[in-house]
């Protein structure tokens, strides 16, 4: 075993990661760098789970006079099609995967068991979370805090665009101030768009530690395994 600080991780993705610099779909380069860096942390021991957003697709708040729960059963599916896609990119390069889905879909993806979610961990594969939680009203930041928690992860990594969380947006204020660290009142309370106040929640209850870190930068990840400095770290004071 490497001398890795985190032994089991949530990988959280967001649909627009995987649209690369589209603002629709997928990009397949995109998909395969995130595919390689996943391998490298299976070759240090380190088991790998994944929640995909849909946000590339649809984002359930898109549906503008539609029924909430129609809309956000839409934004569910469209985590599946991702998911599959992320599926394919790993299995490509050698790397033996299970997707399975809140939503049952039998014919394409396994039922979410966590016994066997658990199961599949322990014995090398990467597991993909698909379809959020299965029910409404309820964000893929929510299922990466709950599936974080039912399956004893070390720390939920948050793949984003930017390096870290900031008091405001930095692509429209250079003045924007960077967190190294952050307890998660400190984010409910400020409104800092790390993830929803319920996902926030339920971490601050499990104790599960959150990192946002730059998924352009192909070594954050290791250097986030290694338990190196890097984007934002959320946890307990």
């Amino acid at each position: 075993m490497s001398d890795v600080k985190y032994k089991r991780v949530i990988l959280k993705i967001s649909g627009e990661a995987l649209a690369g610099d589209k603002t629709f779909g997928l990009d397949h380069e995109t998909i395969l760098s995130i595919a390689q860096r996943v391998k490298t942390l299976r070759e240090l021991e380190v088991e790998v789970a994944i929640v995909v957003g849909g946000g590339n697709f649809w984002r359930g708040r898109s549906g503008e006079g539609m029924d909430r729960t129609t809309a956000d059963h839409m934004g569910m599916l469209a985590t599946v099609i991702n998911a599959l896609a992320m599926q394919d990119a790993l299995e490509g390069i050698d790397v033996a995967t299970r997707v399975q889905t809140a939503i049952e879909m039998r014919q394409i993806a396994e039922p979410y068991i966590r016994r066997k979610a658990i199961r599949h961990l322990e014995k090398g594969r990467v597991v993909i979370f698909a379809s959020g939680i299965g029910n409404a009203y309820f964000s893929t930041d929510t299922t990466a805090a709950l599936r974080a928690a039912e399956i004893e992860a070390d720390i939920i990594l948050m793949a984003k665009k930017v390096d870290g969380v900031y008091d405001c947006d930095p692509a429209k204020n250079k003045n924007a101030k960077k967190y190294d660290k952050l307890s998660y009142i400190e984010v409910i309370s400020k409104g800092l768009g790390v993830m929803d106040s319920t996902a926030a929640s339920l971490c601050r209850d499990n104790k599960i530690p959150i990192l946002v870190f730059d998924l352009k930068k192909p070594d954050n990840i290791i250097r986030a395994i290694m338990g190196e400095e890097i984007g934002t770290v959320v946890k307990e004071d």
